[in-house]
């Protein structure tokens, strides 16, 4: 029996749409895509040759010239983001709250510009050349650990690195942190930066991405029947969590309540998931049962929806069993089409998208989707367009190398 109630009362993000939560939404709304061709390093010679970049960003509006040059871009992106989401909250934290406050942050790969970058000055010039802060600046945890020394937060303080479900995963765990009463406040997401040549290069090479180059805005295509991988991009998405009580007596800005939050393992392959969707399933279910409702309660869906040819599949099915019955009134949706696939941050980043369309009333389209894989048919996938539509349950959906496997289940309040 939950005798807490925890909810969303601050975001932030730094995506290829900018910083700007307004605009970021707009954008998506609109079903406008940010993918473009790679400008950070010459992709001439690559089989993959686009991404979602953020093309250019004054980092020093948040962190000093001193601390850039110590922390890895996945970092400097996270810090950003976490820094807008904390001011979004509005709250001011004394002594006492910074103790009761804490941080739950991931990264899917980690220092991938520091490890690239440093193996190539060991190449060149031999071990000397070293950087003394490279281990500090690949490891994931160091970005809840700068994010706790910036704002004095007190508070657990972790990394919960499962590859593309990380920040789904830290914002479950950090709802279960105060439920627990282990705190009252969580800082909870999740920031990535993998567009590199190590990055571009590992993915492309397990022929994971789309190689639809010369059409970046039509490449990413969950579901569709002429889908060939995903699309990578880079960002970070951040949530103040916070209870309920504390939030509702200082008059706080609330976007929705975390109510349910499922967990499994497929068990099954490094990187694929079995066509049943088994994994998928299980995780639906507990998800459902966490936040103590019946499937025919939800209303929208933010899929993970990658647009990679078997992932598609096994999560449809998964759906579909799930909501057997239900189907045909439940919006699904894949952002991931408009955003390409932000690995460790997709999770975060589509929970926030989750509590924005609850709060708006609005479900963001799949674009790209023309034509419906026939082994994916049986669900409303939203193509084109967004529609207006009262939302009281949303769930967002969060799938990862490993066979692991996030749901969270989100209420209008």
């Amino acid at each position: 029996m939950k005798t807490k109630r925890v909810v969303i009362t601050g975001m932030g993000q730094l995506t290829p749409y900018g910083d700007d939560l307004d605009k970021f939404w707009n954008s998506i709304a609109e079903g406008k895509s940010a993918i473009s061709r790679i400008e950070n390093f010459d992709a001439s010679e690559f089989s993959v040759r686009i991404a979602g970049e953020i093309k250019s960003y004054d980092f020093e509006k948040h962190i000093s010239a001193k601390d850039i040059k110590k922390m890895d871009r996945f970092v400097q992106i996270g810090m950003v983001a976490s820094n807008i989401a904390i001011a979004d909250s509005g709250l001011v934290f004394d002594e006492k709250m910074q103790e009761r406050c804490g941080v739950f942050a991931a990264s899917g790969i980690g220092g991938l510009y520091t490890l690239q970058d440093n193996y190539r000055k060991f190449l060149d010039k031999g071990p000397r050349r070293i950087s003394p802060m490279f281990i500090p600046m690949v490891l994931s945890n160091l970005l809840p650990g700068n994010i706790s020394m910036a704002h004095s937060l007190k508070g657990p303080n972790i990394s919960i690195v499962s590859a593309c479900a990380s920040g789904a995963h830290c914002i479950g765990h950090a709802y279960l942190t105060i439920l627990e009463d282990r705190a009252d406040f969580m800082v909870a997401g999740a920031a990535e930066a993998a567009i590199c040549e190590l990055g571009v290069g590992g993915f492309a090479s397990m022929r994971a991405l789309s190689t639809r180059n010369d059409e970046p805005v039509r490449a990413s295509r969950p579901w569709d029947r002429d889908r060939d991988g995903f699309v990578m991009a880079e960002g970070a998405a951040f949530v103040v969590l916070e209870e309920y009580e504390h939030a509702r007596k200082r008059g706080a800005k609330i976007y929705a309540e975390v109510v349910g939050y499922g967990m499994s393992a497929d068990a099954y392959h490094i990187t694929q998931p079995s066509d049943s969707g088994d994994g998928a399933e299980r995780c639906l279910r507990e998800a459902l049962k966490d936040a103590n409702i019946a499937p025919e309660k939800i209303d929208y869906i933010n899929a993970h929806g990658t647009a990679t040819p078997l992932g598609d599949i096994a999560e449809s099915n998964a759906m579909k069993r799930v909501f057997a019955g239900c189907t045909d009134r439940i919006s699904v949706t894949s952002s991931k089409s408009m955003t390409g696939h932000l690995l460790g941050t997709a999770g975060s980043l589509e929970v926030l998208i989750t509590a924005l369309s609850i709060k708006k009333g609005v479900v963001t389209p799949t674009i790209n989707l023309d034509n419906v894989d026939e082994r994916c048919e049986g669900l409303d996938f939203t193509p084109h367009a967004s529609r207006e539509r009262k939302i009281e349950y949303g769930l967002s959906n969060s799938f990862g190398f490993g066979g692991t496997n996030c749901s969270v289940v989100l209420r209008k309040i």
